[in-house]
């Protein structure tokens, strides 16, 4: 009852502009074809609810609607469960084990992680969900590997119901030449029953149902598997990435025969002091830039090249503004973009403020002291 209130009273209507967002509007509008053209083809051509099964069918279809959007939901407005601005461990000396955001002004708990398009550090984070337009974390990882897990189920049920729909109704108006098949969709006026006959439109709607169903099953089935893969080894997939990370550039085998349980009285201090170092390697790695032209940050900018316009990085990470004059230190890039961080007050090395995004590799050109280092920012060598 008290998750239920939760959902329904918001602690701040600000919520609900998570829904004006293409994964909600996609995820929700998925379910919504795919729920209603199951209940619609099940009730009027395939299993009809005077029949005990139909009745049956109707409550498990209506309930597999309800569990996805329960826990949909849940795990969209719930939350995953922030960091406390300003907090700080209640023993002064356990903050040399954890790092300190500038950006939240607190220092990161255990397990946690800053958010780039939440801003905020959350709690046991596993990653940023664009279909939830949320963080997916402490208090909102169950719910939304129920959705992971529900998704499917529900879509393999309407799937069957789509499949049966149309295999009954077409069934005497297929008829099967040499090089040719034909549908007498004609047939349908002149059946009786169902009241309303299974016309052509009825066909293509059910049938993009069937493909929204059954993308909607192996998409989200996997998802589901990975993050049981995960669940199970007692990890999150940023931890996994970062021991990843460690891995390859160690050239230590994953499978070193320390198993995670064996690891982790010591795991969480490990992880800090890794990612500590990599960040500290990636700054090492990065490549100083001058801008040469103004960028107004558009996404796909038509001024910058037919190049750079169509090959626009499909992420959601921002792009930012840039003006002749200006520094930016590189850290990755492709063909035709870069992302970087924007350098203020000629601090390159630290980085004064955390204005970072991509930008046109055309805007910029190497400062003299990094091009004669020749040193790629990470994905450039890949991409060239």
């Amino acid at each position: 009852m008290g998750t239920f209130c939760s959902v329904i009273k918001f602690e701040n209507l600000q919520e609900l502009k998570r829904l004006c967002h293409w994964g909600p509007i996609i995820a929700l509008g998925v379910i919504a074809i795919c729920s209603t053209m199951a209940m619609i083809d099940s009730v009027l051509w395939y299993w009809p609810l005077h029949t005990t099964g139909g009745s049956v069918n109707f409550i498990m279809l209506i309930n597999w609607t309800v569990m996805i959007l329960y826990n949909y939901f849940n795990a969209m407005f719930v939350g995953p469960g922030f960091v406390p601005l300003g907090w700080k461990p209640e023993i002064s000396q356990d903050t040399m084990y954890l790092q300190y955001c500038k950006v939240c002004q607190a220092y990161k708990a255990p397990r946690s992680h800053h958010c780039r398009k939440c801003n905020r550090c959350v709690m046991k984070m596993d990653h940023h969900c664009p279909w939830i337009n949320n963080c997916c974390g402490y208090q909102n990882h169950a719910s939304f590997t129920l959705f992971l897990l529900l998704a499917p189920l529900g879509c393999i049920h309407a799937a069957f119901i789509f499949v049966m729909t149309m295999y009954t109704q077409l069934y005497h108006r297929l008829s099967f030449g040499w090089n040719t098949v034909k549908i007498d969709m004609s047939a349908a006026r002149r059946d009786p029953l169902p009241i309303v006959p299974f016309g052509l439109a009825a066909f293509a709607t059910t049938l993009f149902a069937l493909g929204l169903a059954l993308g909607t099953t192996i998409a989200v089935g996997m998802l589901f598997f990975i993050q049981m893969k995960i669940i199970l080894r007692n990890k999150t997939s940023i931890e996994s990435w970062i021991e990843e990370k460690v891995f390859t550039w160690s050239g230590v085998p994953e499978g070193d025969g320390l198993e995670w349980p064996v690891r982790e009285g010591c795991h969480q201090y490990s992880l800090t002091i890794e990612q500590l170092k990599q960040k500290a390697d990636k700054r090492v790695r990065s490549v100083r830039y001058k801008v040469i032209e103004d960028y107004s940050g558009a996404c796909c900018p038509l001024n910058k090249g037919i190049k750079t316009f169509f090959t626009s990085p499909c992420t959601e990470e921002p792009r930012i503004q840039l003006q002749k004059g200006e520094f930016i230190l590189a850290t990755r890039g492709l063909r035709y973009w870069l992302y970087g961080d924007k350098i203020l007050d000629d601090s390159f090395i630290e980085g004064v403020s955390r204005i970072r995004g991509w930008f046109p590799r055309k805007c910029v050109e190497k400062c003299p002291c990094d091009a004669e280092t020749d040193q790629a920012p990470e994905g450039e060598k890949k991409n060239r």
